[in-house]
């Protein structure tokens, strides 16, 4: 292990406990690596915009492992979840390393990023983690969870995936600035039910999760 490593490996870690996770040595290794390959597919596929272990580290892992306590909290069981725009698989694939007891769908429109999460789904013998290509319009089937980050706004996020929440499924919109129009502008079905102010280690910027569900008829 270079020294490269062991210092990101010791980040990940103290990181990890400061949003109160209790990560196995494991979990520490698919992480590592799957930051390590973000960086290693993004020399040839342009998979995100961050180019430096640094930046992946903070605003890719630490920031996506930010959401796994808070949907402990809300989605303690199994289930399913489906999660848009997920891009290079974010904040999927993390949370697929850290619940294993959760179908985790990761969906993009873009051909290479789904392959990409396939292939870590296979290097990290993540069994329970599926890369989908395909437009959220398109797919069917139904979800406990439906998770975005930074894809689009609430109005676009909710009208795009509603035909996939399950009856008591909620939304888990994860964004930076608590966003007050973009909550304003939701259809009245929708209840907006909790806005949890995220504080991710290493990263001094706002971050939040907006939860959502059906109102019941």
């Amino acid at each position: 292990m270079t020294t490269v490593q062991t210092s990101q490996g010791r980040q990940l870690e103290e990181g990890a406990q400061a949003l109160g996770l209790a990560l196995s040595d494991t979990q520490l290794g698919q992480l590592l690596t799957y930051g390590e390959q973000i960086l290693k597919w993004n020399k040839v596929y342009n998979l995100t915009a961050l180019r430096d272990p640094d930046s992946v580290m903070t605003h890719h892992l630490l920031d996506s492992l930010a959401a796994v306590l808070p949907l402990a909290r809300q989605q303690p069981g199994g289930g399913r979840l489906l999660d848009v725009g997920s891009g290079a698989g974010l904040p999927g694939v993390v949370i697929a390393i850290c619940r294993p007891d959760i179908q985790v769908h990761c969906l993009d429109a873009v051909a290479k990023k789904m392959a990409f999460v396939q292939q870590m789904a296979g290097e990290l013998k993540l069994t329970h983690l599926r890369g989908i290509h395909a437009r959220v319009e398109t797919l069917d089937g139904h979800y406990e969870v439906i998770s975005s980050r930074a894809f689009a706004s609430l109005v676009d996020f909710i009208d795009g995936s509603q035909h996939l929440l399950a009856e008591t499924g909620i939304w888990m919109a994860m964004k930076g600035k608590q966003p007050a129009d973009e909550i304003q502008a939701l259809p009245p079905h929708v209840d907006v039910f909790h806005v949890e102010q995220l504080r991710v280690p290493g990263l001094d910027a706002e971050r939040c999760i907006v939860w959502m569900r059906k109102k019941a008829a």
